[in-house]
């Protein structure tokens, strides 16, 4: 019975791996896009390079665990695959403390999503593993998880800017892989309280984890109506959750990158954008505890919503952070492409801004551009920056933020204002919400519904999902194109869209998933 279940110390364990885990993954990505425009201690790559890259290393990241989870499943453990994962990502991002290395620099990035794909899936796998089939602690232990992410995800960037600040990017690299270093000492140092969540191999073995797990006062299994639902129904069932919560992880990971940029050039503060990769894990850790106590009041009055339901909820709350992202964009004036003054021209109100090659297009930009000032084109060497004249109603001073749009041939340009961070604050607690009703929810639904012998390899499609999802944040080559407002109401729109479909369809994925 649900009342005299209580969360085994495993729990607590693991919440103490993952959260050091997570500081070294969170203090590494919360540098990296901007690292990569940096034309002093970076690479000086123009935006669109900058969020290609990421979104290829997040795809890959997330994809990684799908093999990860089948080898701990069939050869390695659970325990052991963390361990290795944990030791190359302690190589990776000790790694990226080597300065302007491009190799290095790519070396890294591959170490870093071998150590993901062996680590992340497995530590997951092991939390359902504390808890018997069927039992509704499950959801609150995936919450309580999570909040641990969140912990090492909000000192992260914080350690990130004060490093970066004082010693540079690449020491506050080094940061990370100090991380990882306490990572396995708690998870080595305390491995006795997991010993019955890790997977068994043989007949032989089951019986003793069944042992272990009675040893640690863990709850015996029991009869759960999963089981008499067909393999293939409840693989079926994930597979449609997998693909709607791509739009999601796509919306979601702007947070490393477009997100990053609007913070760092387009708000109002004097600290750098690092410090926004802060603001989501704040509220994951203000919110983690009471929504847990929320689904525990509605639970004992058989109220609480099921998981495909609080998945539903996710998506919409996601697409309405993003409609007030759009609010704060218009706010701004940012309705039409962004770009920043370069100098002043020879006569009044004559500027010279900077346009991205496919802006150019857009905008009919035919005329040769004129080059001024050095500014870094290019990963290798450091060229003149393309601008071309335009003009402006009102004095402009260099580096403003305007609006550019063509008239009749003429470019003409707007003054931007950047806007306060309580938008990016209000926008950071609605996303922050509507995960906690998905992310954690959609790890506990595969534990539940993914039959015992495949749990590691649909946790590790749960991964892929949101590895599609990752390589999607390529959209965010448009910053630069479209207007600030246009990309935000883009990515709303679709959110809202998946939470429809998501709940037209609930009905017959709760048949395929009873009593989740």
């Amino acid at each position: 019975m649900d009342a005299v279940e209580k969360h085994p110390r495993g729990l607590y364990v693991l919440f103490g791996t993952e959260m050091w885990e997570r500081f070294g993954f969170y203090t590494m990505l919360a540098m990296l896009t901007l690292y990569m425009r940096d034309a002093g201690e970076g690479f000086g790559w123009s935006t669109a390079k900058a969020t290609g890259v990421y979104s290829w290393y997040q795809a890959c990241v997330y994809a990684s665990p799908l093999i990860g989870g089948w080898l701990a499943d069939r050869f390695l453990g659970y325990r052991n695959a963390i361990t290795i994962g944990g030791f190359f990502f302690m190589a990776g991002y000790f790694m990226l403390a080597v300065p302007k290395q491009v190799p290095i620099f790519f070396l890294s990035l591959a170490l870093l999503v071998i150590g993901n794909g062996f680590f992340k899936p497995n530590v997951s796998s092991m939390v359902g593993n504390l808890y018997r089939e069927g039992s509704h602690l499950k959801d609150r232990a995936y919450l309580i998880f999570y909040m641990g992410i969140n912990i090492g995800a909000f000192i992260a960037p914080i350690c990130a800017e004060f490093v970066r600040g004082r010693f540079g990017f690449n020491r506050a690299f080094s940061v990370a892989g100090m991380g990882m270093v306490l990572c396995l000492v708690i998870f080595w140092g305390f491995r006795a309280t997991t010993r019955g969540a890790d997977r068994p191999k043989t007949q032989g073995e089951r019986d003793d984890a069944e042992r272990a797990a009675v040893s640690e006062g863990l709850p015996a299994a029991a009869d759960d109506p999963m089981s008499a639902v067909p393999e293939w129904k409840r693989i079926s069932a994930l597979i449609v959750i997998f693909l709607i919560v791509i739009v999601f992880w796509m919306i979601f990971h702007q947070n490393g990158s477009t997100l990053t940029f609007w913070a760092n050039d387009n708000t109002q503060w004097n600290v750098s954008g690092i410090i926004s990769n802060a603001i989501n894990p704040f509220w994951i850790i203000t919110l983690s505890l009471p929504l847990a106590w929320f689904w525990g009041f509605l639970d004992r009055r058989g109220l609480e919503p099921s998981t495909p339901t609080k998945i539903a909820f996710g998506m919409a709350l996601t697409g309405l952070s993003f409609l007030i992202l759009y609010l704060a964009a218009i706010t701004g004036g940012y309705t039409r492409p962004s770009a920043k003054i370069v100098q002043a021209g020879t006569t009044a109100n004559e500027y010279y801004i900077a346009i991205p090659d496919a802006l150019r297009s857009q905008l009919g930009v035919t005329a040769p551009p004129m080059q001024v000032g050095v500014a870094v084109k290019g990963s290798d060497t450091k060229k003149q920056v393309d601008v071309v004249p335009a003009t402006s109603a009102s004095p402009l001073k260099e580096g403003a933020l305007v609006g550019v749009s063509s008239n009749g041939g003429r470019l003409e340009i707007e003054p931007l204002r950047k806007v306060s961070p309580l938008w990016l604050v209000l926008a950071y607690f609605v996303i922050s919400l509507g995960e906690l009703m998905l992310s954690p929810m959609g790890l506990s639904l595969v534990s539940k519904v993914a039959p015992p012998r495949m749990r590691g390899l649909m946790m590790g499609g749960w991964f892929l999902a949101t590895a599609v999802g990752n390589k999607l944040t390529a959209i965010g080559a448009f910053w630069d194109i479209w207007s600030h407002a246009r990309f935000f109401l883009t990515l709303a729109l679709m959110a809202l869209a998946m939470a429809v479909v998501l709940t037209l369809l609930l009905k017959p994925l709760k048949k395929a998933m009873p009593g989740v």
